[in-house]
C-alpha cells in the first residue's frame, strides 16, 4: 500500500464525509469482518481493514445509486488509494455492474448488508450484546421481510455463495468478528 494510505487517515476521510454515528459504526463492524476474513484467507488485515471502513465513506453526502460509490471511488483514486481497494469499493455496489473479482472484493460483498443486519438483530434482543445472538436469531429475522426492510437479504444469501461460504458458518463468524469491536459498536451489552 501506498505510504499515504494507512488507517488513520482512512478514518480521517471516512469522518470527513461522514457524520452519521450509524453510518461510523457500520464501517467499523465492516472493517472488523474484513479484517477477520483477511486472516482466515492469508491476506493483509490491514488493508482489508481500510477497505472495509471506507466502502462507504461517500454514502451520506452521494446516497443515490447513481451516485454512490462511484463519486467516493474516484475521490479515493484522486487520493492515491491502490486500485485494488477502489476497485473493491467499486464493486461492492451490486448496482454498478462492476465485477467482484478478487477475495477482497467478494468479502466486502458478502460482509456489507450481513454487517446491518446483525446489528439490527443485535439491538431488538434483550441485553443487545452482539456476543449473545445466535445464528438461528439472524436467520430467523432474515425471512422476516418487515424487519430491517432497507437491508438486501438476496445480497445476504449471494455474498456467502460467492465467498463459497455455508450461510450459518458466515454469520457466526461475521457475529464473532463484530463482538471484538463490540464497545464502540455499542453492542456490548447495557
Amino acid at each position: 500500500m501506498s505510504a499515504n494510505v494507512d488507517r488513520q487517515s482512512a478514518w480521517t476521510l471516512l469522518t470527513q464525509y461522514t457524520m452519521s454515528e450509524s453510518l461510523l459504526k457500520h464501517a467499523l463492524a465492516v472493517e472488523a469482518a474484513m479484517r477477520a476474513y483477511a486472516v482466515r484467507f492469508g491476506e493483509d488485515p490491514d488493508k482489508w481493514g481500510i477497505v472495509g471502513l471506507i466502502h462507504d465513506f461517500d454514502y451520506e453526502r452521494y446516497p443515490d445509486a447513481a451516485d454512490h460509490p462511484r463519486v467516493g471511488a474516484a475521490i479515493l483514486a484522486q487520493a492515491g488509494y491502490p486500485e485494488d481497494i477502489v476497485h473493491a469499493v467499486l464493486a461492492h455496489g451490486e448496482h454498478t455492474g462492476v465485477p467482484r473479482i478478487s477475495q477482497m472484493d467478494k468479502t466486502l460483498f458478502a460482509v456489507d448488508e450481513l454487517c446491518g443486519f446483525i446489528m439490527a438483530a443485535t439491538l431488538v434482543r434483550p441485553g443487545k450484546k452482539v456476543s449473545e445472538l445466535p445464528v438461528s436469531s439472524v436467520k430467523k429475522r432474515l425471512k422476516d421481510k418487515a424487519f430491517a426492510r432497507s437491508v438486501n437479504r438476496d445480497e445476504i444469501y449471494k455474498g456467502a455463495a460467492e465467498l463459497g461460504v455455508d450461510l450459518d458458518e458466515h454469520i457466526r463468524f461475521v457475529i464473532a468478528a463484530m463482538t471484538e469491536v463490540a464497545g464502540p459498536l455499542g453492542l456490548a451489552g447495557e
